[in-house]
């Protein structure tokens, strides 16, 4: 098999891509750190189950829409729920699956931190784009993502989508030991 090396084109977006998504999760990192002591990761979490119905999203959904592993999100959820803003309950569907559900106290912290973190947002990302870059940025991540999911052709493979992985029993990546259906 032949490496088909990046073009000196690619090499350079490359480069550009990881510099910008490296910088722009560090600052969002760091903001939210110090507004509410909590991971990026973890606002996403509380945000996507306050869009949801009834603030509750099975564990499997949420871990899909925020394109993480089970046992990842497991992790999270339970770090969530020692600081009382997340609970888990039963799935009534679904026997082994669980779901995550925003407490009142989550969707306060949410409350008052999501303008700041909003106000980051914008600052470092949108504000540096003109509204064509801001279309062509959504139409290329939209396409990248739809590659993975198998969108536009070819099924997706489970280990191209975090949230169908099967935990390793030796992962070490510290990210959890929740490696049971959710």
């Amino acid at each position: 098999m032949t490496t088909r090396w990046l073009t000196p084109e690619e090499q350079r977006a490359w480069r550009a891509y990881m510099a910008g998504y490296l910088l722009l999760e560090d600052a969002i990192d760091r903001h939210l750190q110090q507004e509410a002591g909590m991971p990026h990761l973890y606002y996403s979490i509380l945000a996507n189950l306050a869009e949801s119905p009834e603030r509750r999203l099975r564990m499997t959904d949420l871990a899909e829409r925020l394109k993480i592993t089970r046992s990842r999100l497991t992790y999270a959820v339970t770090r969530l729920e020692k600081d009382g803003l997340t609970r888990r309950e039963e799935c009534r569907w679904d026997k082994r699956g669980s779901v995550a559900v925003l407490t009142d106290e989550g969707l306060a912290v949410l409350e008052g931190v999501a303008p700041g973190h909003v106000e980051t947002v914008r600052a470092v990302l949108f504000d540096r784009l003109t509204p064509e870059q801001v279309g062509q940025l959504e139409e290329i991540f939209t396409q990248v993502a739809a590659g993975f999911q198998g969108e536009g052709g070819g099924e997706a493979s489970p280990e191209d989508l975090p949230w169908r992985r099967r935990s390793s029993p030796c992962s070490g990546s510290g990210s959890g030991s929740g490696s049971g259906p959710e």
